[in-house]
């Protein structure tokens, strides 16, 4: 197992690797952000990319991934990766295409292994913005405020 860390704007990121895939994004505090690593060719690309997303906001991510979760987080995944940047559906939508519980896609949504590359910022609330890595106020919320913000969209 790989690891990096890289500041972004709005929060600092842990960034673990495989040999061949990125296995979890997760956000720290920027100033938790470790200087010192010896960052693989994947772990390099990861950053580039990143960066490429932070000042691009239509910027679309292809990284090899390795996601470990249950069938049904696997299948909210794949349909967080289907929502186009600068748009938004709610917990209900996903659920409803998947015949499941907002509830449910909620916790599947908290449990992203990679936020960013798979973009569970674009899924909110059917009255708000909704939760954030397991925060429905302070905590990480902010960060998905700026995510959403960047993409263009206001709440």
């Amino acid at each position: 197992m790989y690891q990096l860390d890289m500041a972004l704007p709005y929060s600092g990121l842990r960034i673990q690797a495989s040999d061949d895939a990125i296995t979890h994004i997760d956000f720290i505090h920027a100033d938790a952000v470790q200087k010192k690593s010896s960052p693989t060719a994947l772990l390099k690309e990861c950053c580039h990319q990143l960066r490429a997303y932070v000042k691009q906001a239509n910027f679309k991510f292809d990284l090899p991934l390795a996601m470990q979760g249950t069938d049904f987080q696997q299948a909210v995944w794949r349909q967080l990766q289907a929502i186009p940047w600068g748009e938004t559906l709610t917990y209900g939508d996903v659920a409803e295409q998947l015949n499941s519980s907002p509830r449910a896609v909620g916790n599947a949504c908290r449990r992203t292994p990679v936020p960013l590359i798979v973009p569970c910022h674009r899924v909110v609330a059917k009255t708000g913005i909704g939760g954030f890595a397991g925060d429905t106020e302070g905590g990480f919320l902010p960060i998905k405020v700026q995510l959403l913000r960047h993409e263009g969209l206001e709440f």
